[in-house]
């Protein structure tokens, strides 16, 4: 469904193939899909509907949207037959706010987190042709109050001062969901969850041998550390001095050091924050993520088999494997933090990969 993206009046209704989609707490989702093109007339429906960075693109199933986001690019493709279909890339509403920087010095104190946010938000939707639709739960508090300013001469953009304002001690998550309120409306939520999102009452188990046709488990220690530097903006107000970055205190994990681990260094670099507390805490967060970095395991699941839809996403799911290398038997529960969507190829069923932290 292609809508006009500031008023979400419908512009066409067409068909697609091969249709892929992702949805994320922590990153953009994106959706891809072909538009087949087998007459004059529904390319020039298409070619109608379709303008990139304006129009909205919503995918229902069944009664259900499953994505919305923003078509960015297209291509025109032909098969050796002379078949000719659009392919369309989209990204989540959240791309939009990659679109968008800051031109207005914005500053808080003493501001609930939440709070900021949302008035990113309505900073956004305030600007001429900036209002897009996105929704909120004004009331909705996080408890953690926060000094920041946002200044125009960075043309820091809206997502990325999002991103940043979440990734400190006791920060949060964020997304824009899409679905269908009670009464049909289509809805683009921005969700807000300290320190993480979650929802859903009941969960699901998911077996493998069973629903879960297969998985991956990673292991990684590239991204491990145990002392942490952070550097931030300059701290140089004379301009004929050498102008130097702001650093934290070397932050050093003693008790893994002592316990027999080598030493493991990690640096973060945040060329916006003015503020040395702002910065401290951005170092605490990044070296208390970098000290026992959690695995983000992915499970293939036969859709078929089992009901899933992205109002997962945050929900608490069961796993339970039992093969050569958990032979004692896995039996956890994970949140969910990801979803993607595969078509059906030849052989094999539509699948849903979910993507999960230890809950």
């Amino acid at each position: 469904m292609l809508c006009d993206l500031r008023t979400d009046q419908v512009l066409d209704i067409l068909p697609v193939t091969d249709v892929a989609l992702d949805d994320y707490i922590g990153k953009i989702g994106s959706a891809s899909a072909t538009v087949p093109l087998p007459n004059r007339q529904i390319a020039a429906r298409a070619r109608a509907a379709l303008e990139l960075g304006r129009t909205a693109m919503w995918i229902e199933r069944g009664p259900d949207i499953w994505w919305g986001g923003i078509p960015w690019t297209a291509a025109l493709t032909s098969d050796a037959r002379g078949m000719l279909g659009l392919r369309i890339q989209a990204g989540g509403w959240a791309s939009y706010l990659d679109h968008r920087a800051i031109f207005h010095t914005q500053q808080a104190t003493g501001v609930d987190q939440f709070d900021i946010v949302r008035g990113l938000i309505d900073y956004s939707a305030s600007l001429a042709g900036g209002d897009i639709g996105i929704e909120y739960d004004a009331e909705q508090l996080s408890g953690t109050k926060r000094d920041r300013t946002f200044r125009r001469f960075d043309h820091p953009r809206i997502r990325e001062v999002i991103d940043q304002l979440g990734a400190v001690e006791d920060g949060f998550e964020w997304r824009i969901a899409s679905f269908r309120d009670g009464n049909g409306r289509r809805v683009k939520r921005l969700q807000l969850g300290a320190p993480v999102i979650r929802t859903g009452e009941s969960e699901i188990v998911l077996d493998h041998p069973g629903p879960v046709m297969s998985y991956g488990w990673p292991i990684d220690a590239t991204v491990r550390a145990n002392v942490w530097q952070s550097r931030g903006a300059s701290d140089n107000k004379n301009q004929t001095a050498e102008s130097l970055p702001m650093m934290t205190e070397l932050l050093e994990e003693t008790a893994q050091l002592t316990a027999g681990w080598p030493r493991l260094d990690g640096t973060s670099d945040y060329s916006t924050v003015t503020e040395p507390a702002t910065l401290a805490a951005h170092a605490r967060a990044d070296l208390a993520a970098a000290l026992d970095p959690r695995p983000i395991p992915e499970l293939t699941v036969a859709l078929d088999r089992v009901a899933l839809s992205p109002a997962l996403l945050g929900a608490t799911v069961r796993v339970r494997i039992r093969d050569l290398w958990w032979a004692e038997g896995l039996d956890r529960r994970y949140r969910v933090v990801g979803l993607a969507i595969s078509p059906p190829l030849r052989g094999r069923p539509e699948t849903a990969k979910l993507y999960v932290e230890a809950a």
